[in-house]
């Protein structure tokens, strides 16, 4: 087996399409985590040669920019910020984008045409995430300049579709960077995916599981102690497939019959009304948006606001028996809290002694 052309190189850097592209010194990217990817793990993320990409959807247009500006004030590499291409605000938050000169707008649902063109006109890179060949095609037919390709590994919203059967049909789709998301957190999958034909990979999980992550430490020792198995899918969130660890709290949901569901949920929605100040126009708004782009009923749609409280119960108030904590499988082989600089120099070293390994066809 002869290693994929261009891979063997000698300096530290393997530099990839998207590196190039990007401008970052390494083919990673730390993913936008609602609640988890604030200033200090993005800018930390950044600072070690990987792309981080600060999570705005939790976050109001105010406390948007601040943190802009603090991630801005904490590091000069290239970062990004991920945020819903269907919120009533995403107009607000794509002007910010632009006044502060992010350098990459990261997308979890596909952005339109206009969005993606307003981007690209002022100089942003865009870079959606996508979960299907097709909605790969749209995005890069539409002129985005990257995709992130998630497979069902990973944490949060998932699809079915693992990672080494999505990735290749997306990298023989298009003709962009295409960075691979669902099951990474090591050298060895760098590696796996560049082979593929990748031209980097993305890491949740294993970011969250750092010691420049704020999430608590209650939470993370959660998380050192599942095991692969501890990583369940489950709908009794919003409806959806979400990818979690299981708890005592994802039991109980997934028990409680559908009345006691909506009214938890018309809870968690009014709190996430008094959290992000939105009015509840905006959120009936942003509701309507979700509803046609992923064909939910309404019940789903009123589940959803589950979720962002949920999340922030375990990621920011400690609570691993009120709150969601959202996780990919490699979760069950994760077992230490590196800074994001030693996880990076770490998996470009496996990397580069895996592509050493290989047999030579010489």
């Amino acid at each position: 087996m002869t290693a994929p052309e261009g891979l063997r190189a000698a300096d530290a850097t393997l530099a990839t399409p998207f590196t190039r592209l990007v401008g970052v010194r390494h083919p990673v990217v730390q993913t936008g985590m609602g609640w988890v990817a604030g200033p200090r793990l993005v800018s930390a993320a950044a600072n070690a040669g990987a792309l981080g990409i600060l999570a705005s959807a939790t976050m109001t247009v105010d406390q948007l920019r601040a943190a802009v500006r603090e991630v801005a004030a904490r590091t000069e590499a290239p970062f990004g910020v991920n945020l819903r291409a269907d919120a009533g605000d995403a107009a607000d938050r794509v002007r910010i984008i632009i006044e502060e000169g992010v350098r990459v707008a990261s997308f979890a649902l596909a952005p339109s045409q206009e969005l993606i063109a307003r981007l690209k006109d002022a100089g942003v890179l865009v870079m959606p995430s996508v979960g299907a060949r097709r909605h790969a095609e749209k995005v890069a037919a539409w002129g985005a300049d990257a995709v992130i390709v998630q497979g069902g590994e990973g944490g949060g919203h998932t699809g079915e579709v693992a990672t080494g059967v999505l990735l290749p049909q997306v990298v023989d789709a298009v003709d962009i960077p295409v960075v691979a998301a669902g099951g990474f957190r090591d050298g060895r999958g760098l590696v796996a995916a560049l082979a593929y034909g990748a031209a980097g990979i993305a890491m949740g999980t294993r970011f969250l599981l750092t010691s420049d992550s704020t999430v608590p430490d209650a939470v993370k020792a959660r998380y050192l102690a599942a095991t692969v198995k501890d990583v369940t899918v489950t709908t009794a969130v919003d409806g959806l497939p979400h990818r979690m660890l299981r708890s005592e709290l994802v039991e109980a949901l997934e028990r409680s019959g559908r009345a006691a569901a909506l009214l938890r949920a018309v809870r968690h929605a009014a709190a996430f009304k008094r959290e992000s100040g939105m009015s509840w126009r905006r959120m009936v708004r942003d509701g309507l948006a979700m509803k046609h782009g992923k064909d939910l009923t309404w019940s789903q749609v009123l589940l959803a606001a589950n979720t962002p409280m949920l999340l922030k119960g375990s990621m920011v108030d400690g609570r691993t028996d009120l709150g969601v904590m959202a996780a990919g499988q490699v979760a069950g082989l994760i077992d230490d809290l590196p800074s994001c600089a030693e996880l990076v120099d770490r998996v470009m070293a496996e990397a580069h002694a895996t592509l050493r390994a290989l047999p030579s066809a010489d």
